[in-house]
């Protein structure tokens, strides 16, 4: 492949380090890195179905749960989140709502109440009967014989935190976003090369991928990462008739102010296909209507759908690549996207400034799928 050479004016310093994308976890690795005074440039690229935006903004590792270092990991980035709205809010002057009122699972059957009991309460939660929830929620259904209430998960409102984070890292007079996408990568140099689809090619010290779904798509990766796009349906009500996230098996409500709540999701694979369906409306309504049956008169606000980056796992792959270490990984988050992107931003900004990051990412490398190599090109 040829490339431009010193000078030319097709060819752009990329700094420190280039992140190809710029959803949450690429802009709080960006943000990570400003910090620590590092020269980047974020390549953020605009695709229909981007999950950071159309997510629902939870932060419930125990309810949706991993094992071992995962858990860990999910867990701290959980508890990372008030100091991290505050500094956000320190520097940009604006809040971020946080929601850590704590997190109801409704149980419908005893029996299950029954088995999961041990774990959840090794998990911190806590069980309330059927007159308990009802008194904390009183428009919760009926139907549900109890809960089981994790008191220091929640929510954060996404939209907002990745306005306030893009406001920020634009604000950095050492961060630099270019609206291109990244069509392919050379790191058989001293340093990566990225081609960009306007014809420009960037160098640049270290690179991150943190392209979500389409990180896949970019040629020239030392090995296939095995992500694929799940779309996920969600819609909002003009109705909050209760203050906790509730999940109810695979839905969930997550109110966002006193007259308005989220409700999700669907789990499809579709390929890179957004967009709603009469179906996954109709599912969404259902399972309103079975945590909270006020909501089954609410105006319907909006509809939507996000493709969610997911694992064979449902594991982040982080980490730098074991062949090239000049490549960083910081893909993959599958449902736990926002849980889990403002802690991948300060351990992969960590690695690229040469320290060593506050959790060992080494249970997240992409060596974990064994697939064949492919020939950088």
């Amino acid at each position: 492949m040829t490339y431009p050479t010193e000078g030319h004016p097709a060819l752009l310093r990329g700094g420190d380090v280039i992140i190809v994308g710029g959803g949450l976890v690429g802009l709080a690795t960006g943000a990570a890195l400003s910090a620590r005074g590092a020269e980047v440039t974020i390549v953020a690229d605009h695709n229909a179905g981007e999950a950071s935006r159309a997510a629902a903004g939870m932060l419930a590792p125990s309810v949706e749960r991993s094992d071992g270092p995962a858990h860990t990991f999910a867990v701290a980035a959980r508890d990372l989140y008030p100091s991290y709205v505050e500094a956000l809010a320190e520097v940009t002057g604006i809040v971020v709502p946080l929601n850590r009122d704590g997190i109801l699972e409704l149980v419908f059957d005893e029996r299950r109440a029954d088995a999961t009991r041990a774990d959840v309460f090794a998990l911190g939660g806590r069980w309330l009967s059927a007159s308990e929830l009802k008194s904390l929620e009183p428009a919760i259904s009926p139907s549900a014989v109890g809960a089981f209430h994790f008191p220091d998960d929640g929510a954060v409102d996404n939209v907002a935190l990745l306005r306030v984070l893009r406001e920020m890292v634009e604000a950095s007079s050492t961060v630099s976003i270019i609206h291109d996408r990244v069509m392919s990568i050379d790191l058989e140099n001293e340093r990566p090369w990225v081609v960009l689809e306007s014809g420009r090619t960037m160098i640049g010290t270290k690179l991150v991928i943190a392209a979500g779904a389409w990180s896949p798509a970019i040629e020239g990766l030392p090995r296939p990462i095995p992500i694929e796009p799940v779309r996920g349906q969600m819609m909002s009500l003009g109705s909050a008739p209760i203050h906790h996230v509730t999940y109810a098996g695979d839905g969930y409500v997550v109110p966002r102010s006193s007259a308005h709540c989220v409700v999700g999701s669907t789990m499809e694979h579709v390929g890179f296909a957004p967009g709603t369906t009469p179906e996954g409306l109709r599912t969404l309504s259902e399972t309103a209507e079975r945590i909270a049956p006020a909501l089954a008169s609410a105006r319907p606000l909006e509809k939507w759908s996000g493709l969610r980056p997911v694992t064979p796992d449902l594991l982040p792959i982080m980490g730098p690549d074991p062949d090239y270490p000049m490549l960083l990984y910081a893909c993959g988050h599958s449902r736990n996207g926002i849980l889990l992107g403002p802690l991948t931003g300060e351990c992969v900004a960590a690695l690229a400034s040469g320290e060593t990051p506050a959790l060992d990412l080494s249970p997240f490398s992409v060596e974990r799928f064994a697939g064949s190599r492919v020939t950088v090109k």
